[in-house]
């Protein structure tokens, strides 16, 4: 009968997606723009990469725009990612470029999966895989297994390389540090915390923040932001989308040798 073929349907297909997802090249933890920017470079790259997100609707904090005002700004350094993902924008002034926030959104997350990045939404990363001194994967569990505090074991997925793309919590980057008594590479060996708003140094730093930061994990956006301390920049996104572009290609010059 339909009714029986329909949950066989997704059962089958969901679950043959999940086994060819258990080896990556890479894993992204976080569902926002930049992790999905690299997401759709490391793929275009050949990579077999996928992203985990907690929410239901992947996307960070990039749908609503600036306080639900759905628009975005993006500066003149950012256009050619910006073309890449087919999205329209307007020019406005000092070099500055608005988009419709949602439009942006859809098209990033479209292009990523059609580039052949695989997207798993209601995933929380709640620990990674730590083998040689080295962050080898991320382990995972159902986002309302963990919110409704339920004494469920989660799974592994194992990954040459682990994108914290978090955001402002830098979830990935507190972890390994606090659980394995490791330095990062930061000024103080450890998450330093994001500093208050200023676009121009914000913008700056979250690209320069973007990098290895411990063996096997690579920081990108606003994560990279809070790791090493410094300013936030508001709803100007052209620093997330160059910080997703630069992560992938750090990855792929290490895992293309």
């Amino acid at each position: 009968m339909i009714e029986k073929k329909v949950s066989q349907g997704i059962i089958r297909t969901y679950f043959e997606k999940l086994e060819n997802n258990l080896d990556l090249d890479v894993a992204i933890v976080g569902g926002g723009p930049s992790g999905i920017v690299a997401a759709y470079y490391l793929a275009k790259a050949g990579l077999k990469v996928a992203q985990f997100d907690r929410k239901l609707s992947p996307g960070g904090g990039m749908w609503g725009g600036a306080m639900m005002f759905n628009q975005i700004v993006v500066q003149k350094e950012a256009i050619d990612i910006v073309k890449d993902f087919d999205i329209n924008f307007q020019p406005y002034e000092d070099d500055l470029f608005v988009m419709d926030s949602v439009e942006s959104t859809s098209a990033l997350l479209y292009h990523a999966v059609h580039a052949g990045a695989t997207i798993f939404n209601c995933y929380s990363v709640e620990d990674v895989v730590f083998k040689n001194n080295e962050v080898s994967g991320v382990v995972v569990n159902w986002t309302p297994v963990l919110r409704e505090g339920m004494h469920v074991d989660p799974i592994n997925i194992m990954a040459r390389c682990v994108i914290d793309g978090t955001g402002h919590d830098s979830e990935m980057c507190k972890t390994v540090a606090r659980k394995n008594g490791i330095r990062l590479a930061t000024e103080t060996g450890d998450v330093i915390g994001e500093r208050s708003l200023d676009v121009v140094a914000g913008e700056n730093e979250v690209v320069n923040g973007t990098k290895e930061i411990y063996p096997g994990l690579y920081v990108c956006g606003m994560a990279a932001s809070a790791v090493s301390g410094t300013p936030r920049m508001g709803p100007i996104f052209g620093g997330m989308l160059m910080s997703g572009k630069k992560v992938a290609e750090l990855i792929i010059e290490k895992l293309k040798k």
